[in-house]
């Protein structure tokens, strides 16, 4: 019966296997030479990067504290605004963006209070909303907060320390390390989002035009060199962050380990 269980492994693991086969050798090396060169797939590379860490940088900002309020502080609700936060991530990304869009758009209700931003959409900043929504850090955040110990918050108050400098001086430092991993998975979602920042900030060359947009266009045009070219970067930096994710947590549970 055991042995029963190698068998869809072996087909998803020959799915996984096939599938990143077939983009690796569907170009050759010339052909990929001259693809990697091409000033599209530089803009697609460079706005991809800045947008998305520049989203990340949001996400911290706006998800940590949000993560933190819900796990320290109890009030009128609460069980719905934590089903309400878990949304983005059951929501196909193509609806959030027809949302956002809809919210900040010139018809929206807030286009009147955020003019500037309302005018912006459709532009890199329209991608950095969209990928910002996608990619937020509250949930991992949420979960790492709540695995704290009490004892130590408890520790931190008694010492005279404000909430805000038990965030600061206790709770993130014993967590950095999810958070850290929350970071990097939220980095390469954002590098990977494509449904709601065509909604929020359009597909336009070399304006909108991150990788996976680029990816959208040259497959409508005809182009399938420049969009497997920018597939098999995509998958490059997917790997990269894969691997440093998974070498940051062997070395974590190696310290966590070592300290037993």
């Amino acid at each position: 019966m055991v042995k029963l269980t190698l068998v869809p492994l072996g087909l998803l693991l020959s799915l996984v296997i096939g599938s990143l086969c077939a983009l690796i050798f569907q170009l050759d090396f010339p052909v990929l030479l001259s693809v990697l060169k091409d000033p599209e797939l530089h803009f697609a590379l460079f706005l991809s990067l800045a947008t998305a860490f520049v989203s990340l940088l949001l996400s911290l900002i706006i998800g940590i504290p949000a993560a933190w309020a819900m796990a320290r502080i109890q009030f009128s609700g609460k069980y719905i605004a934590n089903i309400l936060l878990d949304l983005p991530l059951v929501t196909p990304p193509l609806v959030v963006g027809i949302g956002l869009l809809l919210l900040l758009g010139h018809q929206g209700p807030l286009s009147g209070i955020l003019p500037q931003l309302t005018s912006m959409l459709f532009s890199p900043i329209g991608v950095v909303i969209a990928q910002t929504y996608v990619a937020i850090i509250f949930r991992t955040a949420n979960a790492a907060f709540l695995a704290i110990d009490p004892a130590y918050i408890s520790t931190g108050q008694n010492m005279g320390l404000t909430p805000l400098q038990t965030l600061c001086l206790v709770e993130i430092p014993l967590c950095w390390q999810a958070l850290l991993s929350g970071a990097i998975l939220a980095l390469a979602r954002a590098l990977g989002e494509f449904g709601a920042t065509l909604m929020l900030a359009g597909a336009v060359r070399l304006k909108t035009e991150t990788l996976p947009i680029a990816i959208y266009l040259n497959i409508a045009s005809g182009d399938f060199s420049l969009a497997i070219g920018c597939a098999l970067l995509l998958m490059l930096l997917a790997c990269g962050l894969l691997i440093a994710l998974r070498l940051f947590t062997r070395r974590d549970k190696e310290d966590g380990y070592a300290a037993n």
